[in-house]
C-alpha cells in the first residue's frame, strides 16, 4: 500500500510544484534583495545592481531550467515566457522590476503547489483508512499479521470498533458496520452471516469472522484508490486543449511584443507586454479542477476512472438503463396475496410454501421469505415434482398442491382465469391450488429501487433524456417504466439489441451513458459514450464501464453528472477568462498603459483566481474524529 501511496504522490502534472523550505527561502531572498537595489546600494558600476543580478540569477534557476527543458522540447509554455520578460528586464537594467516580476512568479508557484497538493492529500487520505494488521482466527488462536500477506479464504476476526482490512464474506457474528467511506450509505449496515463487507468500513458492535474474498489492490476500495490514481493521471482532451491554449497565448504575447517594439521602440512597454500574458492559470487549473472533481466523486460513491470519462459525462443528454439489477431491486418479492373467497392468506402462502420449499427456483425465494415473515414455517412436502415452464406439483399430508403458471392450473383441471383473483395485465402471478381447487393468487414483481424515482426525476430536471432497454417482457418493463417516469420503453431485447439502440442514438448526435450491472450490458456499456457499472453488477461490467458507482444508487450517478457540469462551467470561466485579462492586458501594455511591475501583479493575479476558481472543486478535509469520508 506504500507503494501506491508514493505512486500517489509522485505522479505530479506538469504544472505542479514540489512546495519545499527552499521554496519558501528563496522567496524570502528575492524579497529582501529589493531594499538594497530600491536603495540603489551594491552597484559595482552605475546602474547595474551586483545584488539584483546575482539574485535574479540564482533564485531565478528553477523557472530558467524548466523553460530551457521546454524550448528544447519545442514546449511553448509560460516558464518560457517569463525567462524571455526576466531577461529583457536584466538587459535593461530594470533590477527591481526583474526582482518584482521574480516574486510575482515564485509565489504564484508555491500557492500553485499548495493548492494541487491539497487535492493529492485528499486523495492519498483514502490510503489512511485501511489497518496496518490484521487479526486471523486459526486453530492455534488468533494472530496478527499484515492485511498484504493474507489470501482468499483465510478467515480474520474483526473487533467492535476496528476496520475491517479486507473484502470478505461474514461467516459467524452479527454487527452493524459504518460503509460510508465505500458505499456513502449514512446508517450503518447490519451484517449477519453471509453478508458482504468492505475493506476500510469499520466495524461498530459485535465481533465478525471473516472469510477473506479480495485483499490490497484487489478490494474494492484498493479499486477505488487505483482508479482515482489512474484517472488523476489521464489526461483528458480538455486539458490537453488548455496547454495548447497557454502555448497559444505565449505566441500571441510574443508576437504582440515584437510589434510593440517594432512600432512604439518602447523597451519597457515590450516587457510589460510579455509579463502580463496570464496563461499559467487556464493550464494549471484545468488539471485541478479535473482532479477536483474526480475526487470529490469517489467520495459520493462513484469511481471515474479517467478524466476523457469526466469530460464525456457533462456532455450526455441521453442515459440508457437496464432494468434488473439496475432501476429493481434485481430479485423479486411477493406483493400481493388474493385469496379466493372463503380462503385465508395465511392458508394460501402455507400451501404455496410447503411446495416451493425443495425448490431453488428465484421466485421461490420470495415466497418463502414472505411466508416466513408471517411466521409460517413450512414443512417438506412427501413427493415433489417440479415441471420447468410451468411450476411445481407436490403431495403433502394426502393433499395435491400446485403451484404455478397458468398452463400448470390447467393440466391441474382449474380454470385460473375464471375463479382466480388478483392478476392484472403486466403481473408476474403464481396460481395456487390444492386437490384441483383454487386456493389463491401470489402477485410477485421485481420492486423499483427506493432510489430510482428520486434519480430519475433529478436526470429529467436536468434536462437529460431517459431510455429503458430490457430483455424483460414489455408488460413488466412497462409497469415499471410507469412508475419511474419513463417515457421511452423497449423490452424482449437481445444484448447485440441493446447495442443497435445505443447505436442508432450516438447516430442521432445524442451523447450517451449506459447504465447496467450484468454479464449482458458489457456489450452495451462498451457501445455507448460512458459506461456506467453498478457497484453490485458482475466483475465483466465493472471492468467494462467508465464510471462505477458504489453502494448501488442511482442518485450518486445525478450527483456525478452534476459534478461534471460543473467542472466544465469552471473550465470555461478559466477560458474565457484568460482569453479577456490577456487580451485587454496586452493590448494596455502595447499602449503604454501598464507598466511592468503592474503587469506582473495582473498575470499573478489572475493565475492566482484561476487556480482558486478551480480548487472549489477539491474536496474538503476529512476531520480526524470521523471514521467516514463521504
Amino acid at each position: 500500500m506504500n507503494h501506491s501511496a508514493s505512486q500517489v504522490h509522485d505522479a505530479r502534472p506538469a504544472h505542479e510544484y514540489r512546495v519545499r523550505v527552499v521554496d519558501l527561502i528563496r522567496l524570502g531572498v528575492v524579497a529582501a534583495a529589493m531594499v538594497p537595489v530600491w536603495l540603489r546600494l551594491g552597484e559595482p558600476w552605475p546602474g547595474l545592481s551586483g545584488v539584483g543580478l546575482a539574485v535574479v540569477l540564482v533564485c531565478g534557476w528553477p523557472i530558467f531550467k524548466t523553460a530551457l527543458a521546454n524550448l528544447f522540447s519545442r514546449r511553448m509554455t509560460m516558464e518560457l515566457s517569463m525567462t524571455i520578460a526576466l531577461a529583457a528586464a536584466l538587459a535593461v537594467r530594470q533590477f527591481i522590476t526583474a526582482l518584482v516580476v521574480l516574486f510575482f512568479v515564485l509565489g504564484a508557484q508555491i500557492i500553485e503547489g499548495v493548492t494541487v497538493r491539497r487535492g493529492r492529500r485528499a486523495i492519498a487520505e483514502l490510503m489512511q483508512l485501511l489497518p496496518h494488521q490484521a487479526e486471523m482466527a486459526g486453530p492455534e488462536g488468533p494472530r496478527f499479521m499484515r492485511p498484504e500477506e493474507l489470501r482468499q479464504g483465510d478467515v480474520v476476526l474483526v473487533r467492535p470498533g476496528g476496520r475491517i482490512p479486507v473484502d470478505g464474506l461474514v461467516v459467524d457474528g452479527v454487527s452493524a458496520v459504518d460503509q460510508a467511506a465505500i458505499t456513502g450509505e449514512s446508517m450503518p449496515v447490519d451484517k449477519t452471516a453471509g453478508a458482504v463487507v468492505f475493506a476500510g468500513t469499520v466495524n461498530q458492535s459485535g465481533v465478525l469472522k471473516i472469510r477473506v474474498t479480495g485483499v490490497g489492490v484487489d478490494t474494492t476500495f484498493g479499486k477505488i484508490v487505483r482508479a482515482v490514481e489512474h484517472a488523476e493521471k489521464a489526461r483528458a482532451k480538455v486539458q490537453k486543449t488548455a496547454d495548447r491554449l497557454a502555448g497559444y497565448l505565449v505566441y500571441f504575447a510574443l508576437l504582440a511584443a515584437a510589434l510593440t517594439l517594432g512600432f512604439t521602440h518602447n523597451v519597457i512597454a515590450t516587457i510589460s507586454v510579455v509579463i502580463v500574458a496570464g496563461a499559467c492559470g487556464v493550464a494549471a487549473g484545468t488539471p485541478l479542477a479535473i482532479l477536483g472533481a474526480i475526487g470529490r466523486a469517489a467520495r459520493y460513491g462513484a469511481v471515474v476512472k479517467g478524466g476523457i470519462y469526466l469530460e464525456t459525462l457533462w456532455k450526455v443528454d441521453t442515459v440508457v438503463l437496464d432494468k434488473t439489477g439496475t432501476l429493481t431491486l434485481g430479485h423479486p418479492r411477493v406483493t400481493s396475496v388474493h385469496p379466493v373467497p372463503g380462503r385465508g392468506i395465511p392458508e394460501v402462502l402455507a400451501a404455496a410454501a410447503i411446495a416451493e420449499s425443495q425448490s431453488e427456483h428465484p421466485l421461490a425465494g420470495a415466497i418463502l421469505s414472505q411466508a416466513r415473515a408471517l411466521g409460517i414455517i413450512p414443512t417438506t412436502p412427501q413427493e415433489f415434482q417440479y415441471t420447468p415452464g410451468m411450476g411445481i406439483t407436490c403431495r403433502h399430508q394426502g393433499r395435491r398442491i400446485a403451484v404455478g403458471s397458468i398452463l400448470l392450473m390447467r393440466q391441474e383441471g382449474v380454470r385460473p382465469e375464471a375463479v382466480f383473483p388478483g392478476a392484472a395485465l403486466g403481473d408476474t402471478c403464481a396460481y395456487v391450488a390444492c386437490d384441483h381447487q383454487p386456493l389463491g393468487t401470489l402477485v410477485l414483481a421485481d420492486l423499483p429501487r427506493p432510489e430510482a424515482v428520486a434519480a430519475l426525476g433529478a436526470l429529467h430536471r436536468q434536462g437529460v433524456r431517459t431510455v429503458l432497454l430490457t430483455g424483460d417482457s414489455a408488460p413488466v418493463a412497462e409497469r415499471i417504466g410507469r412508475e419511474l417516469g419513463i417515457a421511452q420503453i423497449h423490452a424482449d431485447l437481445l444484448p447485440e439489441q441493446k447495442v443497435q439502440h445505443i447505436q442508432r442514438l450516438r447516430r442521432q448526435g445524442r451523447c450517451v451513458a449506459m447504465i447496467g450491472d450484468g454479464i449482458n450490458d458489457a456489450p452495451a456499456l462498451i457501445a455507448a459514450d460512458v459506461g456506467v457499472a453498478m457497484g453490485s453488477g458482475t466483475d465483466v461490467a465493472r471492468e467494462s464501464a467508465d464510471v462505477v458507482l458504489l453502494g448501488n444508487d442511482l442518485v450518486k450517478f445525478t450527483h456525478t453528472l452534476q459534478l461534471a457540469r460543473q467542472c466544465r462551467r469552471v473550465i470555461r470561466f478559466n477560458f474565457l477568462g484568460t482569453l479577456a485579462v490577456d487580451g485587454v492586458g496586452v493590448v494596455l501594455a502595447a499602449l503604454g498603459f501598464l507598466n511592468p511591475l503592474l503587469a506582473a501583479f495582473i498575470h499573478v493575479g489572475s493565475e492566482t483566481a484561476f487556480i482558486f476558481n478551480s480548487a472549489r472543486l477539491l474536496p474538503g478535509r476529512r476531520k480526524k474524529n470521523l471514521t467516514a469520508i463521504a
